[in-house]
């Protein structure tokens, strides 16, 4: 059976087709298209029409290769966007025609415990070994910790999880207009990340969490100087916050022109990493983190996760179901 998950994000629309091979979740196919849903539902609180012409281009896309690769199964969700702002119905009205499936507008804690589960597969994460995890969207971050109750299973138990409306989209167009971002513009996303991170007190400390999604794959294929983007390379690898913090001070004295051509970077996303590096290092401080591993994973193999395991091992993500 090949299955196919779909995260329709703030930034970034990501699609995985898998399949159970020897009691394993591969990988057929990856997918991610930066759409920028949502563009400027910051200000206005409602998706504006050109991101929904690009989001639903991108899901006709996603469908042609459903279609294309044998899949039987779908699972879809929205995230920080479609939480947020008015005029998602359409999107989940082309899900419904070209899926057959809901597109399921998922809280925060929720994805938060999907990002946990999906993250963490591949990198040989022993069963109740204590994880932090954080999630940069382009809307929303998500902090979560918890351990897996066994190996590679969706089962998880959770001692935290929390989503903060801070996301690199936008903390992008609420503070930069400058390019590249003046001082006093990265002091400003600075201060907004910390102080809403300040407002949680009980945020779990941890030596070497777990970063996940575009901001924090891109970073380390920036420090890795990859020519073209290598997962296996990117997952599970270390960065130090010292190391990150280099990568970020570097690309925040670029123009977001001089920025796309660095080897490293997804194109699409130049405008708006340093906000996401930002906020990644602010976590880091509050996690009083020394480095950071990087997961290429996330929601859509936490639903992949639940889709492919037995029904007493979803009971924690049912209401997706």
């Amino acid at each position: 059976m090949r299955i196919a998950t779909i995260d329709i994000g703030t930034n970034t629309v990501l699609l995985l087709v898998a399949e159970t091979r020897g009691g394993e979740l591969c990988a057929v196919e990856e997918h991610a298209t930066i759409t920028r849903l949502g563009q400027g539902v910051d200000r206005s609180g409602e998706l504006a029409p050109d991101a929904v012409e690009r989001t639903l281009a991108c899901l006709d896309a996603y469908a042609n290769a459903c279609e294309r690769l044998g899949v039987t199964r779908t699972a879809c969700v929205g995230t920080s966007a479609m939480r947020d702002a008015r005029g998602g119905e359409i999107v989940r009205a082309r899900v419904r025609e070209r899926f057959g499936v809901e597109a399921r507008v998922v809280s925060g804690e929720e994805e938060a415990r999907l990002t946990f589960v999906g993250s963490l597969t591949g990198l040989g994460v022993a069963a109740d070994e204590a994880i932090s995890v954080f999630d940069i969207g382009g809307g929303s971050t998500e902090i979560v910790r918890g351990t897996l109750v066994a190996r590679g299973a969706a089962d998880v138990t959770l001692a935290y999880a929390r989503s903060f409306d801070v996301g690199s989209v936008r903390m992008t167009e609420r503070h930069v207009a400058s390019d590249p971002p003046a001082k006093e513009e990265i002091a400003a996303i600075d201060a907004d990340v910390r102080s809403v991170l300040a407002v949680e007190s009980a945020l779990p400390t941890s030596d070497v969490p777990v970063g996940i999604a575009g901001t924090m794959t891109t970073l380390a294929a920036v420090s890795l100087g990859l020519e073209t983007y290598d997962g296996a390379r990117v997952h599970g690898h270390v960065m130090s916050v010292e190391e990150l913090r280099d990568v970020v001070e570097r690309l925040a004295t670029m123009s977001v022109d001089v920025r796309r051509r660095v080897a490293g970077m997804e194109p699409k996303r130049a405008d708006v990493i340093v906000a996401g590096g930002c906020i990644a290092l602010a976590v880091l401080e509050r996690l009083a983190a020394k480095s950071v591993m990087i997961s290429d994973r996330g929601v859509r193999w936490g639903l992949a996760m639940a889709l492919t395991s037995p029904v007493a091992a979803r009971q924690h993500i049912s209401r997706l179901y």
